[in-house]
């Protein structure tokens, strides 16, 4: 019953939006940082190249984005190897929604975490078909949607660590994965 109530909240929020006719902005800067905690890690499926991969990032007065599709529509994310699971606002994931690229069948639950300030709040928890970064990519990926509109995109562990080795090179504001 608990999880009924998410998917109709989600499902609603999403709808106000649409509604509302909210624009998408792909890389919302924000100070929200989200630490959820997640274990299944047999459910990702890596897919593409193993070879080292080369990603150029932008750095926003000393943030850095990386490039990413999600489920095949790019957005840009902050890289953030302090974010345990991908983190998107409902803003993001009403775009996603809107283009067909997330549905219904995607929710699969909520979840606490905490933000930087310690608050504990509540997501939910989505699939993500596909997550490519470069020539790299994975696919069902557990994603948190933040109950908040303008929380930022992150990159987090929960796809960082299944592409193995990472180096960055801050001065050509690039990232390795190898």
């Amino acid at each position: 019953m608990k999880n009924n109530i998410h998917i109709i909240y989600f499902v609603a929020a999403l709808a106000i939006i649409c509604f509302t006719s909210c624009e998408h902005k792909s890389g919302h800067r924000g100070g929200h940082k989200e630490t959820a905690q997640t274990t299944d890690t047999d459910e990702y499926q890596s897919v593409g190249k193993k070879e080292k991969t080369v990603v150029k990032m932008t750095n926003q007065q000393g943030v850095y984005y990386v490039p990413c599709r999600i489920n095949g529509s790019e957005m840009e994310f902050v890289f953030d190897t302090g974010a345990s699971i991908v983190t998107m606002s409902l803003t993001e994931a009403l775009f996603l929604y809107k283009q067909g690229k997330l549905a219904d069948s995607d929710l699969i639950g909520t979840q606490e975490y905490q933000v930087a300030d310690g608050s504990i709040q509540e997501g939910s928890i989505i699939i993500l078909r596909k997550v490519e970064v470069g020539n790299r990519a994975l696919k069902n990926v557990k994603a948190t949607v933040v109950h908040n509109l303008g929380a930022p995109l992150l990159l987090g562990q929960s796809v960082l660590a299944k592409f193995g080795k990472i180096s960055i090179d801050y001065n050509r504001n690039e990232i390795t994965f190898e």
